[in-house]
């Protein structure tokens, strides 16, 4: 979305980081490149006309001209800047005194709201609600069944008294849905409205009906990212017709410049609360713009990952192989590949890479990684018997071509495999013996004598150590920043300059 973006703002901040002092004609020179930066990439006027006054008025300030390195200030102040433009602080939805909280769902059609709205459902879900999806959208064709499927997808309740195309009033539907989730239990009512246009008055005084008789706690104006700047002239005719106290953006996963983020919020002054990366259920999470505004920088979005990372990773099976690593029995084949499968539910790999600090400088790259390859892998230790995932040792020349045969590869993907998966070993063993911290050697005899000293006297006190958790194997590098689980080994994930991304090509 907002790689266009990122490599302008990347060559500007390059051409600062050799200068040891910057005059007004580097701050302006600097200024300039930004303000073409943010309008190639949609970002609306007035937008890009306070922001650029702001990073000038802070560039000529003490913070700058005092500072032992101006480039990283000026990098400082943007970031910052771009923060505050997306919103500043993570906003989150405001749940009523009494149950049930409203929420309702507004915008363009084909926006995506009622995707959105069974997105919204399920996270609302997995937060320890029981939301009920609202059929409001009596207009479109099927779109009261649609509600329905993706209500159940998420696993969710729906209330669904009318038919719809064109048949029932959503007013009625939407009042009657409130007592209905009384009775029934539901602490959050999510409203599905009928898309429209802004210029359609009917459907705005509709969509303010159902606004009056719900009395909503929070109304979110669902907008699709890639129309540009045509979503802060939509932004507003909601807010005057409608009114909204969120924003939420849709298909974050597209091409478009991503002008649309970074100027609803400062032409409404509403705040962007959920973002929806792509048309999985799963693909929603809340908005961050401190986060956002990382990735916009090439800094990355570590603290995304290590979430993403803690939902994937089965808390039992992590504390299962940190004593696996701490009694020496070793990383197995088994092992590798249930990490694998807890890696390919956190999203595609050049997603997850892409968050890590510095993968901005190595895009081309990441766009030749394929997660068919992870794929390719499963399927080779799949082939295999159970003897051989513990004891990959017996895997003799008849068993790999067996093994190939039975996965679809060729010996030389076998063998390949094989020879990562020892150096991995090698590795999971040096991280056992260095307290699970990548990177660092084999542990002294004088450590590990008073780390099983300490050991024993918590024994002796009725203490139970903290298992370590499991550190999934890279290359020789270790894994991923902060201790992740889960990375496969032979992956070469931590340090980014060194990736051979050669293995991706002509496949």
């Amino acid at each position: 979305m907002f790689e266009t973006l990122s490599d302008r703002l990347e060559a500007v901040f390059t051409g600062l980081r050799g200068k040891g002092r910057l005059s007004d004609a580097d701050i302006d020179a600097t200024a300039r490149e930004i303000r073409i930066a943010l309008l190639e990439a949609d970002v609306a006027l007035p937008v890009v006309r306070t922001f650029i006054t702001s990073v000038k008025d802070r560039a000529r300030g003490a913070e700058v001209s005092q500072a032992l390195n101006p480039a990283q200030q000026i990098i400082k102040i943007v970031n910052e800047e771009l923060v505050g433009v997306l919103g500043g602080e993570t906003r989150r939805i405001r749940y009523a005194k009494n149950s049930p909280t409203v929420i309702m769902l507004a915008g363009l059609q084909g926006a995506g709201k009622t995707t959105l709205a069974g997105k919204l459902g399920r996270w609302l879900k997995a937060q320890g609600h029981t939301p009920l999806l609202v059929a409001c959208d009596l207009q479109r064709p099927n779109a009261v069944n649609q509600l329905s499927i993706v209500a159940g997808q998420a696993g969710v309740d729906v209330y669904a008294p009318q038919p719809g195309n064109g048949v029932g009033d959503p007013v009625a539907v939407a009042r009657e849905s409130i007592e209905h989730a009384r009775r029934t239990m539901h602490d959050v009512v999510v409203v599905d409205t009928a898309g429209r246009l802004g210029i359609d008055a009917e459907l705005m005084a509709q969509a303010a009906g159902i606004r009056d008789a719900v009395q909503p706690d929070e109304t979110l104006f669902v907008v699709d990212a890639m129309i540009g700047q045509d979503a802060v002239t939509t932004a507003i005719a909601f807010q005057e017709g409608v009114g909204f106290s969120g924003v939420v953006l849709t298909k974050l996963d597209g091409d478009a410049r991503g002008g649309a983020a970074l100027s609803v919020r400062g032409v409404t002054g509403q705040p962007i609360m959920f973002a929806s990366t792509g048309e999985k259920l799963t693909d929603f999470d809340v908005f961050h713009p401190e986060r956002m505004a990382s990735r916009i920088l090439g800094m990355g979005d570590v603290l995304t990952l290590i979430e993403q990372a803690e939902q994937a990773f089965d808390a039992d099976q992590a504390e299962a192989m940190a004593g696996k690593l701490a009694s020496r029995e070793g990383f197995t084949l088994e092992d590798f590949l249930e990490q694998m499968l807890a890696i390919r539910k956190m999203g595609p790999i050049a997603n997850l890479l892409g968050m890590l600090p510095g993968a901005g400088a190595m895009k081309e790259q990441l766009k030749q990684v394929d997660d068919r390859d992870l794929d390719r892998t499963a399927a080779i230790i799949r082939s295999m018997t159970p003897g051989e995932r513990v004891t990959p040792k017996i895997i003799n020349a008849s068993r790999r071509v067996r093994i190939a045969n039975g996965s679809g590869v060729t010996v030389t993907e076998v063998n390949s495999l094989l020879e990562r998966f020892v150096q991995a070993q090698k590795m999971m063993g040096q991280m056992a013996g260095s307290m699970g911290m990548p990177g660092m050697g084999p542990m002294s005899k004088k450590a590990r004598g008073r780390q099983q000293q300490a050991a024993a006297r918590k024994g002796k006190k009725g203490k139970k150590a903290p298992a370590r958790r499991a550190i999934g194997g890279g290359g020789a590098g270790g894994g991923l920043p902060g201790g992740i689980p889960g990375l496969p080994p032979g992956q070469g994930v931590p340090d980014l300059s060194k990736l051979d991304f050669s293995q991706f090509k002509d496949r």
